[in-house]
């Protein structure tokens, strides 16, 4: 999917109180920018929202965080968790590289990897979002017992993420080749 870019898309971001323009200010504290002290997960990739809209809607009790790169794709996540009333998900525009320098050590709770880019060429396959890299990110971030769900519809990426988790040390809880 090719994405336009839309001149209006990072002003109406920044008007709204949900959407964290300095996230590198509340490592460790991320507590505070939400209503109340809950459990955070965090959807990495939130594309257009559907999933962390659905997700903070049906769990109240739970803190969402939404990260993207673009801002095209987050104003429609922005819209979406406005129109439920929304007021447990925040929204963040960054490159996930950066994630380490935004949380701090066990500040997570659980992670969403939901159809990522699959970056299929070997010569990419260190930006794909279950690379061991990201993990080894991912592993020092969450919780003691915290999950990580990952769901893809790329063989290759799946297969290969597989093995990633492995070697890092993650048990596989769930498997499925049929969602």
């Amino acid at each position: 999917m090719r994405l336009r870019r839309k001149p209006w898309a990072r002003p109406e971001l920044e008007k709204d109180q949900k959407v964290v323009l300095n996230p590198f200010d509340y490592k460790g504290k991320w507590q505070e920018v939400f209503e109340k002290a809950q459990p955070i997960h965090l959807e990495l990739g939130c594309g257009r929202g559907q999933f962390i809209s659905e997700c903070a809607a049906a769990n109240q009790n739970i803190n969402y965080v939404a990260i993207d790169l673009y801002d095209e794709v987050l104003v429609k996540t922005l819209r979406k968790i406005n129109e439920k009333e929304l007021n447990n998900v925040r929204i963040i525009p960054m490159n996930i590289s950066k994630l380490g320098e935004v949380f701090a050590d066990n500040e997570i709770d659980k992670i969403y990897i939901n159809f990522c880019n699959p970056w299929p060429s070997r010569r990419h396959h260190h930006r794909r979002l279950t690379h061991p890299e990201f993990l080894k990110v991912y592993k020092r971030l969450l919780k003691n017992h915290s999950e990580i769900w990952f769901k893809t519809d790329d063989d290759g990426l799946f297969k290969d993420s597989l093995r990633y988790f492995a070697g890092e040390g993650f048990d596989t809880k769930y498997l499925t080749y049929d969602l």
